[in-house]
């Protein structure tokens, strides 16, 4: 790595959202042209650079910086050159010129800690005076900030993120209490507040260290599925966490349970901890589903027959008895779930219920987690459909600086009934705020399957709603004729009951290919994918229509891997074509990505709409349509007509998606689905993740690698633990809707 020193001559770019910056520097030797991040440039500055010569294809020779320490200039020519460079408010180059040949090597002394000697340059006032040195001042505040960033250790990027947050009050907002930083800024968690504080010599046992620890051990819980965690096995691995006692735990969190920044309650007769805003939307998802439940609704006027006979006639599917009790019985209840594996018709329901709501001039509403969810349930019932979040208006709140529903209980959807289809994906927090925006006498139906993998967010909302026995539930276990022909659909219900599959023959839809080296997997999952499928089905779109899907992230067969090589073989790299790096990826026109985290704030637009709209969603896929190195951003196309730009703040929540986990893959369908099958651990090598991967195919799924495996996954029943405290929450409600029976 080299160095360079000199004086910031200008900026000719800079991106105030990622501090991407170019600039030219003038050293003792040249002028050098300078590329990379800096969180304010001013001309005038002096910096040391370290980074490495590198030649553009374009623009020829620069010097590419990964670290910039601005220093303030000690030789008098140096500091007229900052004085005259126009940052400084009311000085100008001749007026710079007289204070330095006043002061000389002391101007900036003198300008920081004697600022009302100026007035004895010529035709510097008090007003002006003060001005002056209000600007100095500023400006020495970022040149302490950066140094201070360089000192305990914080990378540019992040850099520009502290700097976003707290301007000129950075450095004394992170002495203060460096733990913030895993509260207020993006992308800084515990790990990285803490190795901050222990450089700024916070104590081990400090206060603010440990209720740091036991937000990020209550995050870290929620982030694995559970809404809130065992008392005593909370405290015991917080405590080795943060290298302390358990008392010392114990301490600090029943202050935060004062403070109602934790709750500590019993489920199931456990003790257990939540984070507090868990806490109340478990209570007001309860409360909230038990009035809807106990409200009067708006009559059915239609002949409900009449509309399921109707809907028959329409979509030519005939109904059985159990799913004309389902739109019966949907009719009848303030809030019902409808459930079943693929095949089994929920689909046909959801079209009868909206032939039923139309013949009776009922409004309704269609909604689903997922934008690839909605879209799959508009194309199949003909009706528009949203996602809950698009349905609720999720909105970013200038005045609060957080994101916020529109649609509340002051301001509620105007419908008589919500259908939500995917409900399996529907998380806590998700449920919270659509329940918020439902007002009683307003049907509230939920559609999905059950078997599935539980929500990405925390809760398990379906299966809690399911097991509580409050509200009233519909199974579909018929398959029907022509999903029965589909060896898809009925390998998934083999695999839920536990039973040998089906695989290969000349006219299958399922097949399974051994292959025992992982290595070699890798191959055939690369000769698979790119060769020999796209050669069979040629009317297929290899990139959009087939997709590998794969439990982990690491190893041979894991999603790490996988898109380092499917890449290389689908989009290469060749000279001429645009490709930005960052961290470890390196995105290139034409690659399939997907949006990896809820961005609520991050705006799209469409070609010749002037709006921009807000919200990209974890699993959204899209492809990288412009790489712009110029201005640091990188353009990606959604559903063919959104267009989202990323950049140094936001390509972390960008990865590359010709190979996708099992959960992000939730609420997809695909028309070639293939997935390796090898080890994975055994909370991953379950039925109902098979049987996940499984039903997101949709005309043809490929199982290659270990059928001794494969035999494992079908008999492992084990589902993932989650800890919530819904379930017993609303089964405490049955009878408040039933006071004449404990159930229902």
């Amino acid at each position: 790595m080299s160095e360079i020193r000199g004086i910031l001559e200008d900026v000719i770019f800079h991106n105030p959202e990622n501090g991407y910056t170019i600039g030219e520097l003038a050293t003792e030797e040249d002028l050098v042209t300078v590329v990379g991040i800096l969180p304010a440039p001013a001309a005038g500055t002096t910096y040391v650079l370290r980074g490495e010569e590198t030649v553009h294809p374009k623009y020829g020779e620069q010097f590419s910086f990964t670290s910039a320490s601005p220093v303030m200039p000690v030789k008098e020519e140096e500091i007229l050159e900052l004085l005259s460079s126009g940052i400084f408010s009311g000085l100008g180059a001749k007026t710079a010129r007289l204070i330095v040949e006043r002061f000389g090597e002391d101007t900036l002394r003198i300008m920081g800690e004697e600022p009302e000697r100026l007035q004895e340059v010529s035709g510097i006032g008090k007003k002006t005076g003060a001005k002056i040195a209000a600007a100095f001042q500023k400006h020495q505040a970022y040149v302490e900030t950066a140094l201070f960033f360089e000192k305990v250790g914080v990378p540019p990027r992040q850099a520009v993120r502290l700097y976003q947050t707290y301007g000129q009050e950075t450095v004394q907002a992170v002495k203060e209490d460096p733990y913030r930083l895993a509260e207020d800024v993006r992308g800084f968690g515990f790990r990285r507040a803490d190795e901050i504080a222990q450089k700024l010599g916070i104590p081990q046992d400090s206060p603010l260290r440990i209720q740091s620890g036991i937000l990020y051990g209550l995050r870290t819980g929620i982030g694995n599925g559970s809404t809130c965690l065992p008392m005593e096995r909370f405290l015991e691995e917080t405590a080795q966490f943060l290298d302390l006692t358990r008392e010392q735990v114990f301490e600090v969190l029943g202050e935060m349970a004062f403070q109602s920044e934790v709750k500590v309650d019993r489920v199931a007769g456990e003790e257990v901890v939540y984070l507090y805003s868990y806490f109340e939307a478990e209570q007001r998802v309860a409360k909230d589903l038990l009035a809807l439940l106990l409200a009067e609704k708006k009559e059915v006027s239609g002949d409900v027959d009449y509309g399921i006979r109707l809907s028959e006639s329409s979509t030519g599917k005939e109904l059985s008895q159990t799913q004309k009790e389902a739109v019966r019985g949907a009719l009848a209840e303030g809030v019902s779930v409808i459930t079943g594996g693929p095949g089994t018709g929920k689909t046909t329901i959801i079209d009868a219920l909206i032939t039923v709501f139309k013949t009776s001039g009922l409004s309704f509403r269609l909604a689903a987690p997922t934008g690839r969810a909605a879209k799959r349930m508009s194309q199949a019932t003909g009706q528009p459909a949203q996602t809950v979040h698009r349905m609720l208006e999720y909105h970013f709140e200038d005045g609060t600086g957080k994101m916020v529903f529109g649609k509340t209980a002051e301001d509620p959807l105007k419908t008589d009934a919500v259908i939500v289809d995917e409900a399996s994906m529907i998380d806590l927090m998700m449920m919270r705020g659509l329940l918020d925006a439902i007002r009683p006498g307003t049907r509230l139906i939920l559609v999905g399957d059950a078997d599935q993998l539980p929500s990405v967010g925390a809760g398990d909302v379906l299966h809690d709603i399911i097991g509580s026995g409050l509200v009233k539930t519909f199974r579909l276990t018929e398959i029907f004729r022509q999903a029965e022909e589909s060896r898809i659909v009925t390998n998934a219900h083999r695999i839920n009951r536990g039973e040998d599959l089906e695989l290969n023959g000349k006219d299958s839809d399922f097949f399974f290919l051994e292959c025992r080296s992982d290595r070699k997997l890798q191959d055939l999952m690369k000769d698979l994918a790119v060769r020999r499928l796209p050669g069979f089905y040629q009317d297929i779109d290899p990139l959009r229509d087939l997709q590998v899907i794969t439990p982990v992230h690491k190893g041979p067969v894991g999603t790490d891997q996988l898109n380092q090589v499917l890449q290389a073989a689908c989009n290469p790299p060749i000279q001429g074509k645009p490709e930005r790096t960052f961290g470890d990826q390196t995105f290139r026109l034409g690659d399939k990505v997907m949006q990896i985290r809820n961005d609520y704030q991050m705006e799209w637009r469409r070609p010749g709409d002037e709006k921009a709209h807000q919200g990209v969603f974890n699993g959204d896929l899209g492809f990288v349509s412009a790489v712009d190195n110029e201005r640091g951003v990188l353009t990606v196309t959604y559903d063919g007509d959104r267009y989202a730009e990323y950049d140094g703040t936001t390509l972390e929540e960008l990865s590359l998606a010709y190979a996708i986990t099992v959960h992000k893959s939730q609420g997809s369908e695909f028309p070639i689905l293939l997935m390796p099958i090898t080890y994975f651990p055994p909370m991953l090598a379950t039925r109902n993740l098979l049987y996940t991967a499984v039903t997101r195919g949709k005309r043809v799924v490929v199982l290659a690698g270990s059928y001794g495996m494969l035999q494992q996954m079908i008999g492992n029943d084990r589902t993932s633990e989650r800890t919530t405290g819904l379930r017993e929450r609303l089964g405490a409600m049955v009878p408040y809707k039933d006071p004449e029976s404990p159930g229902n």
